[in-house]
């Protein structure tokens, strides 16, 4: 079964009345987790439209981007996009409730927000709104400063990312210990490992797209630390 049929039959609830959140309540255990951190993408995606007030033809093509969605799941993506923007609740009670599902501070949660970062920069533009969403988010998912800023650098548009911030080292450190940081940080964003920690298998383009950013990141500093 698909990601996005287990999305349908998760959605189904809402035929009694109940909303997204309990949607999300009912996801808490993998490998259900999964279908949640799909329904969590997309519905905050869509509260995040509201950030700035427009949702774009970019914005989504990025979540697609994010997400490979065959034609014949596209309803379901859909519904839950439309479900999430007309939803009385805020953004900050669906972040409060996926921070819960998945536990503050857990590595899925960085996962998703870089899935953020990507649809919200996806026009060109970083809009200071969706800047003050994405930092609160992060906050409500137990993500640190530090970290949210690695993830702003390796995604602000219409400037060349700072490679230290890009890979959250700072630029007094020795070459040794920036290496082993990079190094730490390959590992941890392989797509296996996203996988296996609960990011859909449809979500990999993501994984792939950051390595590249922490490679690119890495050889600049090597190249600087060697002249």
């Amino acid at each position: 079964m698909s990601i996005w049929a287990r999305i349908s039959e998760a959605l189904a609830a809402l035929t009694s009345g109940e909303g997204l959140g309990a949607v999300f309540d009912k996801l808490r255990k993998p490998p259900e987790q999964t279908v949640g951190f799909a329904i969590a993408v997309i519905a905050l995606g869509a509260k995040m439209a509201k950030a700035d007030g427009l949702v774009t033809r970019n914005e989504v093509t990025a979540f697609r981007e994010v997400f490979q969605i065959p034609q014949a799941d596209e309803k379901s993506a859909a519904r839950v996009f439309n479900l999430a923007r007309e939803d009385v609740a805020g953004f900050e009670d669906y972040a409060a409730r996926i921070s819960a599902m998945f536990g503050a501070g857990n590595e899925v949660l960085a996962d998703l927000l870089d899935g953020l970062f990507h649809i919200a920069v996806a026009d060109g533009t970083y809009h200071p709104k969706e800047d003050i969403f994405l930092e609160r988010v992060a906050e409500i998912f137990g993500i640190a400063h530090r970290d949210f800023a690695a993830l702003r650098a390796r995604h602000a548009p219409n400037a060349k990312p700072d490679p230290y911030a890009v890979l959250g080292v700072d630029s007094s450190m020795s070459l040794e210990d920036i290496r082993s940081a990079w190094r730490q940080l390959v590992k941890d964003n392989h797509p296996d490992r996203m996988i296996a920690r609960g990011v859909p298998e449809e979500a990999v383009q993501m994984a792939e797209n950051r390595l590249i950013a922490i490679n690119e990141a890495w050889d600049e500093i090597e190249a600087h630390h060697g002249t």
